[in-house]
């Protein structure tokens, strides 16, 4: 479980991250379309990775085995298809929605689990999904009144599925003796190729491409972007993951916000003075306080069970 906190703790750091490449891409770049701002935000990272672990990791990759390869290739676009469809999805939704359909596969696992053993999990597993959605609904202060299923609410819902998968894909118990490092690396080769297709695709001229790398602040971001919230937090995700259910999982992925809510009330500040965009500080809000704390209670409450409480799942 220490080891997917930490890569929850990665990918909220992201956020933060990734919202200062925008502000840095909109300063290099006025007028640039929304799609090819995202691509060029995501194919960097992917690409830098993929060629960090073919230096790292080519032994692993030069005995790749049959299901290395097949993992590496559903993680691939499972978690491609789940970002693209979430980006274009708060396009046309709001933040607070986004994220809570986002995480609405804290209920889908356990769904898809007693469909697939036909059995019901444990009242205690209902309980912890539930108390996760509310934390999440009361993190990005969701208003029900406000969701209607338009374009971007079905879509998010969509992406949600698409990680729901990501999450199977690395439970399936043929696949547990692959390597982490094998299985990586052709995940971020899938995303990077997907996303830097993306990018040429929606640019003006080939050339806008280019243009970022000249940049040092988009370098340093990128740069960080590759080295904690992708190289770090897959490679965790990757390897400990399988060390418990699906279910699991997906509460415990629930943190991602949360943390992401904290980085929020300190980085952007330091990333505007360094290169020099409007970026505030978010604030501490109750919502914070009891989003985070229901999601951590669900979280305690599933770990502290007795070893037959959550078999099924």
């Amino acid at each position: 479980m220490i080891g997917l906190l930490v890569a929850n703790l990665f990918w909220g750091l992201s956020f933060p991250l990734i919202k200062a490449v925008v502000f840095t891409h909109e300063q290099l770049l006025p007028g640039s379309g929304n799609w090819f701002v995202t691509a060029m935000t995501l194919a960097p990272r992917f690409l830098l990775s993929a060629a960090v672990m073919l230096v790292v990791a080519r032994a692993s990759v030069r005995h790749l085995s049959g299901l290395e390869l097949r993992q590496g290739l559903l993680l691939g676009i499972s978690n491609a298809l789940g970002m693209v469809l979430q980006v274009d999805g708060l396009q046309f939704t709001s933040a607070s929605v986004s994220a809570f359909l986002t995480q609405f596969s804290a209920i889908m696992i356990p769904v898809v689990v007693a469909l697939r053993v036909r059995r019901s999990p444990p009242a205690l597993v209902w309980l912890c999904a539930a108390l996760v959605l509310a934390g999440v609904a009361i993190l990005g202060r969701f208003d029900f009144r406000t969701l209607h299923l338009g374009r971007g609410e079905l879509e998010t819902m969509l992406s949600s599925v698409f990680f729901m998968w990501q999450i199977f894909v690395l439970e399936d118990k043929r696949c547990a003796a692959n390597r982490a490092l094998a299985v990586s690396t052709v995940m971020f080769a899938i995303e990077g190729v997907v996303f830097a297709g993306m990018a040429l695709g929606t640019a003006r001229s080939p050339a806008d491409c280019l243009v970022p790398w000249t940049s040092v602040p988009w370098l340093g971001f990128s740069g960080l972007l590759t080295v904690i919230c992708t190289l770090g937090a897959f490679l965790l995700m990757i390897r400990w993951q399988p060390k418990i259910t699906a279910t699991e999982a997906g509460l415990i992925y629930c943190f991602e916000p949360v943390f992401a809510s904290v980085m929020a009330l300190f980085l952007p500040a330091l990333f505007s003075r360094w290169v020099g965009f409007d970026y505030a500080n978010e604030t501490l809000t109750w919502q914070l306080l009891a989003g985070g704390g229901l999601i951590t209670l669900a979280n305690i409450l599933l770990q502290a069970r007795p070893p037959a409480a959550t078999r099924a799942t």
